[in-house]
């Protein structure tokens, strides 16, 4: 079975409320989709903390599923480029997320890639987060 991941994570106000989208597809096939708040946060914050939620779901699926490969797809050219080891990561906080990612990707053990992609193409984990963000604001 082969994967693709879209996260998303974005606030309002920046920092302010946060929250992340997640879809994970097997073809057309959806696997699992979560969106939830994070609390406070910057877009940056949360955007790392979507790609950790996904890990976090493969970890507890890895011996469920026949995971081949996986291949994330995220609007955040940022967060690509620093977890793709391209870019330095210079705020202390932003590296302690890479830091989990990476850990978490070796211990997964399964071919990865991490990939940017235009915004529209990542439509249904934003909607996650803007679902997310709106109904903690209704409360």
């Amino acid at each position: 079975m082969q994967l693709e991941i879209y996260t998303d994570g974005g606030s309002r106000g920046n920092p302010g409320a946060a929250a992340i989208g997640v879809v994970i597809k097997s073809g057309e096939t959806p696997v699992y989709e979560a969106g939830k708040t994070i609390g406070i946060g910057t877009n940056n914050e949360a955007e790392y903390q979507a790609i950790l939620h996904s890990l976090e779901w493969l970890q507890s699926q890895k011996n469920t599923l026949q995971i081949e490969r996986i291949t994330w797809k995220l609007d955040s050219k940022l967060v690509v480029e620093q977890l793709n080891k391209h870019w330095k990561i210079k705020e202390p906080r932003m590296l302690v997320y890479a830091q989990n990612a990476w850990k978490s990707l070796s211990e997964l053990a399964i071919p990865y890639s991490i990939t940017h992609i235009p915004r529209a193409q990542n439509a249904a984990a934003d909607a996650l987060v803007n679902q997310a963000l709106d109904a903690a604001a209704a409360h």
